[in-house]
């Protein structure tokens, strides 16, 4: 039997990447999926490439109207949501003296406001028993130069998936974050490749991660598997924050 038979599942910021390659993972393992993405051009490639079983929808999760419309499309489409992976979110990259308010406000709104009403607009709709994830980042726990408001943002991410853990325990809803360390994506465009081997270089496995790297574990998460499991954060990064 797959993973996900008949489960509901929605993700944000699905357009390229982690969240892509997870939602056609999703698919593949038998959920329906709802996808979200700011831009229409790259949400209907992204829906075509998934193929099956997904609806996109047009919003920025920073923006709770877009939130209400989305959560309002999967109430009209399925009625309810058994797997939430809220991955939205941005990163700027600047020294610490040189972050902007306008830097760090778009950071905050996105990844740490964004999540969070991600998460309680999507609560209404969820059945017990179901998995709500976030992206995280080894940024985060790392203290990586150069990335003191994004680790900042992100690090917001686990003390919600704790604090959840316990809020939700008697509907039996687990929380968790999936933090990934270097993963090839469009993050990477145009990087130099002194830039890029730095980064193998601090991986004790000698190697950048692939999106389905992080698409199995967000499989993992949402599915029976890991149904002892809630309040983590689940480094996915080579052992790059850990050792």
């Amino acid at each position: 039997m797959k993973k996900l038979e008949n489960k509901v599942a929605v993700i944000t910021g699905a357009t390229s990447g982690m969240a892509l390659a997870t939602a056609k993972l999703f698919v593949k393992e038998g959920a329906y999926v709802f996808i979200t993405g700011r831009r229409r051009k790259e949400l209907d490639e992204a829906v075509k490439a998934i193929g099956s079983n997904v609806t996109g929808v047009q919003g920025d999760a920073a923006k709770l109207e877009d939130l209400d419309r989305l959560f309002e499309t999967v109430r009209a489409e399925k009625g309810h949501i058994d797997i939430l992976y809220a991955s939205a979110g941005l990163g700027d990259f600047a020294p610490f003296g040189q972050v902007t308010e306008e830097s760090f406000d778009r950071m905050f709104d996105l990844n740490v406001k964004g999540t969070f009403f991600t998460v309680q607009k999507a609560l209404p709709l969820f059945r017990d028993n179901g998995s709500i994830m976030m992206t995280g980042s080894i940024a985060s726990i790392k203290g990586m130069p150069n990335l003191s408001a994004y680790g900042g943002s992100k690090a917001a991410l686990h003390s919600f998936a704790r604090t959840w853990a316990n809020e939700l325990k008697s509907r039996g809803i687990r929380a968790n974050v999936i933090s990934p360390g270097p993963i090839e994506t469009g993050v990477f465009d145009g990087v130099p490749k002194e830039a890029k081997d730095y980064f193998v270089n601090q991986i004790p496995l000698g190697r950048i991660g692939r999106p389905e790297e992080i698409a199995t574990t967000a499989l993992f998460l949402a599915s029976e598997d890991s149904s002892f499991i809630t309040g983590i954060e689940l480094c996915v990064d080579g052992g790059m924050a850990q050792v």
